[in-house]
Formats: structure tokens, sequence, C-alpha cells
């Protein structure tokens, strides 16, 4: 991405930070004051959708930086309400999945970072949603390429997924990739056996029967 760009003659972008760790807030927070004076400035946060709804409704920010799974029905619900009918969403996720990507910009995000990014790149990417262009980070631009050239079958994918609850995505997206139902239990602090039940909801409800055709299902849609 470009440097940022300069201030705009109205004054500094308006954003609304949604995340529901306050540390990560407070760490963007701070990146955006230092890489970003003059340019953006945060005038509220939120840590779940609900309260999310509510501050967009009550600030009308430009731009709300939108994380993509959220207490309360995730990103794309605060999306759906329009809580104000001009703000702008940019994504900024630490997921990379194809689901997550395509589903966000079909809720209505007009781009998809990951939190890899740096501050003057994050800086650069609220400026330019601002101003109407689209960003992504470059290997998220051909998730959404290739559902609209009909590489991926969004609408199956969609179909399935909606059979799952948030959490048992989170596990099988884990499971999928390779790691042990104690690798699981540890990234999601949560027990042993309740990722193996989460685990046999996942195969019954996708009408799978071993982790292996988990793996495989999941990598034919590009979901790992």
């Amino acid at each position: 991405m470009s440097q940022a760009s300069p201030a705009a003659p109205g004054g500094p972008v308006r954003v609304v930070l949604v995340d529901d760790h306050a540390m990560f807030r407070a760490g963007v927070r701070a990146e955006l004051a230092a890489s970003g004076t003059g340019v953006v400035e945060v005038v509220g946060e939120a840590a779940d959708a609900d309260a999310a709804i509510a501050v967009v409704r009550d600030l009308a920010p430009q731009v709300v930086l939108l994380d993509v799974h959220l207490p309360g029905g995730g990103g794309v619900e605060v999306m759906r309400r329009q809580p104000s009918p001009d703000t702008l969403y940019l994504a900024l996720s630490v997921s990379d999945a194809a689901e997550d990507v395509i589903g966000t910009i079909r809720g209505g995000a007009r781009g998809y970072v990951t939190k890899t990014i740096t501050g003057p790149e994050l800086v650069d990417a609220i400026s330019r949603v601002a101003g109407g262009d689209a960003v992504f980070s470059p290997r998220l631009a051909g998730f959404v390429l290739d559902a609209f050239a009909g590489s991926i079958d969004v609408s199956a994918v969609d179909e399935d997924l909606d059979r799952l609850t948030e959490r048992e995505r989170e596990v099988m997206r884990l499971i999928a990739r390779g790691y042990a139902y104690k690798e699981v239990a540890k990234e999601l602090f949560i027990s042993v056996k309740t990722v193996e039940t989460h685990m046999s909801s996942v195969l019954r409800k996708l009408q799978l029967s071993s982790r292996h055709e988990l793996t495989k299902w999941a990598s034919d849609r590009r979901l790992l």
C-alpha cells in the first residue's frame, strides 16, 4: 500500500473501532495516533455488535474499523442493521479465510485487511475507504475476484457454513488445519471434551465421516 494520504480539507476521517479485545483496540488507537495525525481521528469504540450499533448510530463516523467475529452477531450483523446509512466499513480481522472475506464484503464492507497491517498502511486504507475506494490486503483480493469469477461457489459455501455455529466454525477451521484436540482446546480456551462435542456436531452437519474428509472439504472451499 502507498503512504498515508493527506488529511481531507474537511478535517481528519472520523473513525470508530469495533473489536472485542480491549488491548487490541488500545493498540490500534495508539498506532493511528502515531501514524495518522491530522488524517484520522478515533471518536469511539465498541466491543460487541449491540454496542457497535449504538455507537455508530450516535456518532455517525465516516469509517468503522470492524472485526469480523464479535459477540452478539458479528460484523455482518452491524452492517445489516445500518445504524448510520452514510458510514463506510473496513474489516480489520485476524481471519484470512475465504468465507469470512467474501461474507463480509457481501455484507457491505468496502474493504478487508488483516491484523498484520502496519500503522501507516492502516491509515492509508482508512483514507482510501473514506474516499470511496475498495481496499484489500493483497492475498485477500484474490478471494473476491475468484468469487465474482465463479471459481468459488459462494452460495454453496454460505449454505454449508450457515449450518454451523460460530464456535463450530472456529473448531472446524483449526481441526482442518491439522490441530490436535488439545491444541484446539488451548487456542479457544475450552475443554478437550467440548472440542470433541463440537467436532462431532460439525461432521454430522456437514455429512462427513472423518478429519481427513473435513480437511479436503475445507481445502476445496479455500477455508484454510
